[in-house]
């Protein structure tokens, strides 16, 4: 008899899966109030998480109760000599530790993430024994990080581990603040220069969102972590590995239809197929445009 429910569970998920365009590898869509699983796609296929990490990094050092206040200097240790990513935090720059996770979670800075592990309280060895702890308390048994920025792709994790990550991350009122923040203008050098969400979604009309992260990298794709309210309740999603933007957004959007209800499954029917259409043109425009 068990057998024969879970196979009808199944069904359903699969079902749901396809009636809704997925362009990402792997996802996850949880109703949070209940744990019930939405949707699934590949749910617990490993794979690298890109900048989802910082959301590690912000619950550790959070975690740490340090002084926020106080000032990081930048450092050379800091730059990205792996992916050689670009940076708006210069070296040389003294920031209070808030701005940086700010800076961290928000704008998803790689030079900032780098910094707050570097100044950990016994280091980076530290720092990464303290991740390690952590993934073990939330029981994210599929999850592997190695350094605090996610540009290595040696950190990894399934849809399944990252929505208890996301779960984790939305009892910290600081972690939902930052990153539910459209911009935020921080004093550079002498310098007020001001930083934007990552997350296009995050203030625009008709989203309601509670958490979000952002992620990308070449082996990773475009990835996304995002609690959101739609037809009365809140969920969380996770895509990961979407070939483009615009693929991560159209999910996004296909996603926030499904979970409205039934009065608006029928509209999503009617325009799945153009919107399809339209995301690969807008695919390949980005491809040309980077």
């Amino acid at each position: 008899m068990l057998k024969k429910i879970v196979a009808v569970l199944l069904s359903t998920f699969t079902a749901a899966a396809l009636a809704v365009p997925l362009g990402s590898q792997s996802v996850l869509v949880v109703e949070d109030d209940t744990g019930k699983i939405l949707l699934e796609k590949n749910a617990n296929v490993q794979v690298p998480i890109a900048s989802l990490t910082k959301l590690m990094t912000a619950m550790v050092v959070l975690d740490s109760k340090l002084d926020m206040d106080q000032p990081i200097s930048i450092d050379r240790a800091d730059v990205d000599m792996l992916k050689h990513s670009t940076s708006r935090v210069p070296v040389g720059a003294e920031i209070a530790r808030r701005d940086v996770l700010q800076l961290a979670l928000m704008s998803s800075d790689n030079r900032a993430a780098a910094s707050l592990a570097r100044t950990f309280p016994g280091g980076q060895p530290a720092f990464k024994a303290a991740v390690n702890a952590k993934i073990r308390a939330l029981g994210l048994t599929q999850t592997v990080i190695e350094e605090p920025t996610g540009l290595s792709p040696n950190n990894r994790s399934t849809a399944t581990d990252l929505i208890k990550m996301a779960s984790a991350a939305s009892t910290y009122a600081e972690i939902r603040r930052i990153t539910t923040d459209t911009k935020d203008v921080i004093n550079i050098k002498g310098r007020k220069v001001e930083y934007h969400n990552t997350n296009r979604l995050v203030g625009a009309k008709g989203w309601d969102v509670g958490l979000s992260k952002t992620g990308y990298t070449e082996e990773a794709g475009r990835c996304l972590i995002m609690r959101f309210k739609s037809g009365g309740k809140t969920n969380t999603l996770v895509l990961l590995n979407a070939k483009a933007s615009s693929a991560r957004l159209m999910d996004a959007f296909n996603i926030r239809r499904f979970v409205a209800g039934p009065d608006d499954t029928p509209k999503v029917m009617k325009a799945s197929v153009k919107a399809k259409k339209k995301a690969v043109k807008q695919s390949k425009r980005t491809r040309r445009a980077m």
